[in-house]
C-alpha cells in the first residue's frame, strides 16, 4: 500500500526554519524523505538546523533569505533553479511581528516591516514558487497564518491584519493555481511555544487569560503544527486546496 506522507524525491523550501515552528516542519518534512532547503536571515541558524537534519540521516540544504527583500527572494529562486531544477513544496512560515500595543499606537516603520514580510514576501515567494511549480506541472504552497487572522489578537492589530490578507491570498492563488496542479493551503496555528510569541507567553498575566480560552488548558509546542503541514504538503491531502486548517488547542471553538 502506497504510503500518503512519503516525500522522497520532493524539494522543499521552507521559510522561518532556524527555529520554531519552521524548525520542527523542515525537520519533519526531512523525516519523510523531503530533500528540505531551510531558510531564513541568517545562514548560520539555517546551517545548524541543516547539518542537524543531515546528522540524523536526513537531506537539508542551508540558504540564506530575508523575505521581506525582493532582492534576495530572486536571488534565492536563481540558487533553487541552478541547483536543484525544481521545487515541489514552499512553505512560507517567516514572519515579523515587531509591534505589540495599542493599534493607534502603530508606527509607519513597524507597519513597513509587517506588511512587507508578511503579506509582499508572501505574495512574491509564491508567485517565483508558482511559475517553477507551473513549468514542471504542479506542486503545492503552505502558508502559515494564525488565529489572529480570524479574530485579531489584544495589542497585534497590524500582524493580526497581515495574517487575514494571507488567508485570503491562500484563497486566491488556489483559485487561480489550480488548474496547473498547484495546490494552495494554510496553517492557522493557536499559541505556540515560541521565540516568536514570547511576548505572549512569557507575561504571566497574559497567559493565564490566554489558557482560560484554550480549551485544551495549554501552549502548543511547535513539533504539534508540523504534523498538519505534512497532510497538507503530501499525497494525503490531494484534494485539498484553498483552505485553512486551524491548529489551536480549540481556540476559536
Amino acid at each position: 500500500m502506497k504510503n500518503l506522507f512519503d516525500l522522497t524525491g520532493k524539494v522543499a523550501l521552507v521559510t522561518g526554519a532556524s527555529r520554531g515552528i519552521g524548525e520542527s516542519i523542515a525537520r519533519l518534512l526531512a523525516q519523510y524523505g523531503a530533500h528540505v532547503i531551510v531558510s531564513s536571515r541568517k545562514i548560520d541558524g539555517c546551517e545548524a538546523v541543516a547539518s542537524s537534519i543531515r546528522d540524523a540521516g536526513g537531506k537539508a540544504t542551508a540558504l540564506a533569505c530575508h523575505v521581506g527583500d525582493m532582492e534576495q527572494i530572486t536571488a534565492a529562486f536563481a540558487e533553487i533553479k541552478s541547483e536543484f531544477g525544481k521545487l515541489d513544496i514552499l512553505v512560507n512560515n517567516a514572519a515579523a511581528n515587531p509591534y505589540f500595543g495599542h493599534i493607534l499606537d502603530t508606527d509607519l516603520g513597524a507597519y513597513d516591516k509587517t506588511v512587507d514580510v508578511n503579506i509582499r514576501g508572501y505574495f512574491f515567494m509564491s508567485i517565483e514558487a508558482g511559475k517553477m511549480m507551473k513549468e514542471q506541472g504542479g506542486g503545492v504552497i503552505l502558508n502559515t497564518a494564525s488565529v489572529n487572522g480570524v479574530t485579531p489578537g489584544d495589542m497585534q492589530g497590524i500582524y493580526s491584519i497581515t495574517k487575514a490578507a494571507v488567508i485570503s491570498m491562500t484563497k486566491s492563488f488556489a483559485k487561480e493555481c489550480g488548474s496547473l496542479n498547484i495546490r494552495v493551503n494554510a496553517l492557522l496555528p493557536g499559541l505556540t511555544d515560541t521565540k516568536f510569541a514570547s511576548a505572549l507567553t512569557s507575561n504571566d498575566q497574559i497567559l493565564k487569560h490566554a489558557l482560560k480560552v484554550i480549551p485544551l488548558g495549554r501552549v502548543a509546542d511547535p513539533d504539534e503544527m508540523a504534523g498538519t503541514v505534512l497532510y497538507l504538503v503530501s499525497d494525503a491531502s490531494s484534494y485539498t486546496t484553498g483552505t485553512t486548517v486551524v491548529v489551536d488547542g480549540g481556540m476559536l471553538a
